[in-house]
């Protein structure tokens, strides 16, 4: 069964994998979802992930979620931009996320980036989903 969001669904799975407390989650791979999730890496809030064969041309990412002090660093992780209504920004429009406590990120022609790489690259693009 095909999905309409798959980077939805896996904002999601990271959401109730961290309301269960499990040490990691599993989302099927795709190159989209790897940046995302390498934005995820880099900004903290996530400890890594790796890519896993399930069976020969389909793999899936083990996301392996962060707690500190028994406590989600992720509070609330959101889509932004959805299939059915899909969301720009310009650089100087660009949202800031609990006044710079949490990140955008957002898929602009140089890539996947946070809200602050953004504006160091002075560019704009799809705002894909909120972290704090």
């Amino acid at each position: 069964m095909t999905m309409s969001d798959p980077l939805g669904d896996m904002l999601t799975r990271i959401r109730n994998g961290q309301r269960a407390r499990s040490s990691s989650v599993k989302s099927p791979a795709s190159r989209t979802r790897a940046n995302v999730l390498e934005v995820l890496r880099r900004e903290g809030y996530i400890r890594g992930f790796s890519k896993a064969d399930v069976r020969p041309g389909i793999a899936e990412f083990v996301i392996e979620l962060k707690y500190l002090d028994g406590e989600p660093v992720i509070k609330e992780i959101n889509r932004v931009s959805k299939p059915g209504r899909r969301v720009y920004s310009k650089i100087a429009e660009l949202p800031k996320v609990y006044n710079g406590l949490g990140i955008a990120i957002l898929s602009t022609p140089r890539g996947v980036m946070s809200d602050n790489e953004a504006r160091a690259a002075n560019v704009g693009g799809e705002v894909l989903c909120r972290v704090f």
